[in-house]
């Protein structure tokens, strides 16, 4: 494939070759990106140059965000940006730039927070216009139609619009610009709280706050369910706190999203694996991209929910299947786990476009086809399946309730998986991904199609999926949770650390783009899940220590405190510096780093790793005060500054110690204790008396933890 540097090269290619030609993003590294190669659209990546050129010609830039197992991104790329007439009113009168989300993950928080300041609401695909020189959204929007529909404006009609409000109206694009510029500006400056905030009444209140979110109630119904795992994370937290717990149930509130996440459609019964959400508020029928986030995040908090007490079977199996899934179709053969499977797939190979969820869903007909009636009788039993279905006539399966299931269930589930993979779970140990839309069509496939797999590797991602997979290991004892992430872990350091320099990403063993603070952040509690689960002298303490001091060095703010998304040489170009405190899907850097300087302080002894979360917490107070439901990460770091617990024991007894949830404790070997001492609890800089039983240890932690 080429790629063209020059409109003299173009047509001088046009000229020898009436083929359709690829644009500049062929070479990309990113399938995202590469999607979008075949577009008319003369699209660039987000580069110096390409913002240059914007400025010299006095272009406006049309920036278009989002990731390759994006549904809308999908539509849109296939409709209104492979349309001949919307190319070339785009080539002639913006500059096109393409930005993986994936990648730039920066980019994409600037641009989001200032689509929602002009419409209310953001999305993917994110298409925004700014002014070139200065990069000021003055437009934007999610899913741009063709032709007018969805009470959406047309496309075309839309970039005519733009470009002549650009051309006409200068005075007020330049009020406009200016007002959106001060709102982002403005958004970056945190005043501090008037009350202090670092409190266990502080504390309480978010947890409240947040546990309310967890919950499943009247007012969501009909709305799409996400597993929000930073908001249960907290929810379970606050379990422990008695008062908290009389006043809200919380242990059944987070029991109910374990189960919704066990038993829901959201979860793949029959290879493993989380969907990213449910489109309605029964948790029934996905969108089916598959997230590496949602898995390691998922994997932790059941895990979590198990250690707590809540030892559902259905929890066992969805871990179990989820892990078996990792290891089946998202592990490199480095080690390291791909990003995403996308929700589409093709039905044959003769299809133009791919299919929604074809991969997951079944056929009423084609289940009586495979099953006796007396088969598929018991599988009613357990799963939603009717000959209507309840996703465009055929069935996703949603168990109706917990328990074991029988070697019979089991066996007719694995020969679900036969079908779906061609293969029996027991004979398939590596399935090959297809990377792109061509493999998928192109390579032999025993069973279905599969959707296709970004396989490049995010390291703040795979930090989610080993911390899982670690507390996994610390509550089950599965030696393949902890094989799996330790590998993992040694590869990203062996291929992200480059001649002093950390990096996001990895293509192929190639490390791209330089990583940023969530990346820092998600490792370095991997590294420390690693150290407080495994015990292995302090060889993952010392690592994390080493990527500490160069996150400190590279990120932190000396003026404001908290970490910068960006190191502080990095991404001149983008118009504001953000300190993400914000939780979505994923955490929030600063909430994970701060929590990180907290558990390193009780790993070491260095108070100096204490009154730097003290700073970054106050950085953030007016947060913690004014809009407890938007940071919990950020309440999980306050509880582990007020909180926060140090047990040495010798090594056998921290394992078992490990399985329980104590969730503001981190566990040190000391083999030199008294004789008659089982182990050292302490807290707030004061050690107590030596246990000298496991239940006076037992009963010294958990008083710890109220």
């Amino acid at each position: 494939m080429w790629e063209r540097t020059s409109s003299d090269k173009l047509t001088e290619v046009v000229a020898k070759d009436t083929t359709p030609m690829s644009n500049r993003l062929s070479e990309a590294q990113s399938l995202y990106l590469r999607k979008h190669a075949a577009n008319p659209i003369d699209w660039r990546s987000w580069t110096e140059e390409a913002l240059i050129k914007a400025k010299s010609e006095d272009k406006p830039i049309f920036l278009s965000i989002g990731y390759s197992s994006c549904h809308w991104c999908t539509v849109m790329e296939g409709e209104a940006f492979s349309d001949p007439a919307i190319a070339e009113y785009m080539n002639a009168n913006f500059m096109p730039l393409k930005v993986d989300r994936e990648e730039r993950p920066d980019i994409d928080s600037i641009y989001m927070q200032a689509l929602e300041m002009m419409t209310g609401q953001g999305g993917w695909p994110l298409n925004i216009f700014l002014t070139p020189g200065d990069l000021i959204p003055f437009f934007g929007g999610t899913y741009f139609p063709v032709e007018p529909r969805y009470n959406r404006r047309g496309f075309l009609q839309i970039l005519q619009l733009v470009r002549r409000f650009y051309d006409r109206e200068k005075g007020k694009l330049q009020q406009y610009t200016e007002e959106i510029s001060g709102l982002l500006q403005k958004s970056t400056i945190l005043p501090p709280s008037e009350i202090e905030t670092l409190t266990t009444e502080i504390l309480h209140r978010g947890m409240e706050t947040n546990t309310k979110l967890v919950a499943n109630s009247p007012q969501d119904f009909g709305r799409p369910r996400f597993p929000t795992i930073p908001y249960a994370r907290l929810a379970l937290a606050s379990t422990r706190f008695v008062d908290l717990e009389n006043n809200l149930n919380g242990a059944q509130i987070c029991q109910q999203r374990g189960l919704d996440l066990a038993l829901g459609g959201i979860y793949d019964h029959v290879g493993g694996g989380f969907h990213r959400y449910t489109v309605d508020s029964t948790w029934t029928v996905p969108h089916f991209e598959k997230m590496l986030y949602d898995n390691g995040l998922n994997i932790e908090y059941l895990a979590n929910l198990w250690s707590s007490g809540y030892k559902s079977p259905a929890i066992t199996r969805a871990i179990a299947k989820t892990v078996k899934w990792l290891e089946r179709e998202m592990t490199a053969p480095e080690g390291y786990f791909y990003a995403s499977q996308d929700a589409d797939n093709f039905t044959t190979f003769e299809a133009k476009e791919p299919e929604e969820g074809d991969f997951y869903v079944w056929e009423y007909a084609d289940l009586e086809k495979l099953l006796s009636p007396e088969e598929l009788s018991e599988l009613k039993g357990l799963f939603t399946i009717n000959a209507e279905g309840n996703f465009e006539g055929k069935n996703v399966l949603q168990r109706a309730q917990d328990g074991e299931f029988s070697d019979n269930i089991e066996n007719i589930l694995d020969r679900l998986f036969t079908v779906r993979y061609g293969k029996s779970s027991a004979e398939i140990h590596t399935f090959t991904p297809a990377k792109n839309n061509q493999e998928a069509k192109s390579l032999n496939w025993d069973g279905r199609i599969p959707p296709v797999t970004d396989t490049k590797a995010i390291v703040a991602w795979n930090s989610l999926v080993i911390s899982g997979l670690v507390r996994a290991y610390g509550v089950f004892k599965e030696e393949s949770y902890l094989k799996l992430a330790t590998n993992a872990a040694n590869c990203i350091l062996d291929r992200h650390w480059q001649e002093n320099s950390f990096y996001r990403l990895n293509y192929d063993g190639q490390a791209s783009v330089l990583a940023q603070s969530e990346d820092y952040a998600f490792f370095i509690k991997a590294l420390l899940d690693l150290q407080v689960n495994c015990l292995e002298d302090n060889i993952w303490l010392e690592k994390a220590l080493a990527m500490q001091r160069d996150f400190d060095r590279k990120f932190w703010s000396e003026d404001e405190g908290g970490y910068y998304n960006n190191a502080l040489d990095a991404a001149a170009e983008l118009s504001i510096k953000e300190r993400s405190y914000l939780d979505n899907a994923t955490p929030a850097a600063n909430g994970i780093a701060i929590a990180n300087l907290v558990r390193l302080a009780l790993l070491t002894d260095n108070l100096e790793y204490i009154e730097k979360a003290k700073l970054g917490l106050q950085a953030f107070s007016i947060v913690l005060e004014k809009s407890p439901q938007a940071c919990p990460s950020l309440f999980v770091a306050l509880d582990w500054y007020l909180y926060g617990v140090s047990v040495s024991a010798k090594k056998e007894e921290l394992q078992t110690l490990i399985e329980g949830y104590f969730p503001t404790t981190v566990y040190k070997i000391k083999s030199d204790l008294a004789d008659d001492a089982v182990g050292l609890v302490c807290q707030n800089m004061t050690c107590l008396k030596p246990a000298e039983t496991r239940e006076e240890l037992l009963a010294q932690i958990t008083k710890s933890q109220v």
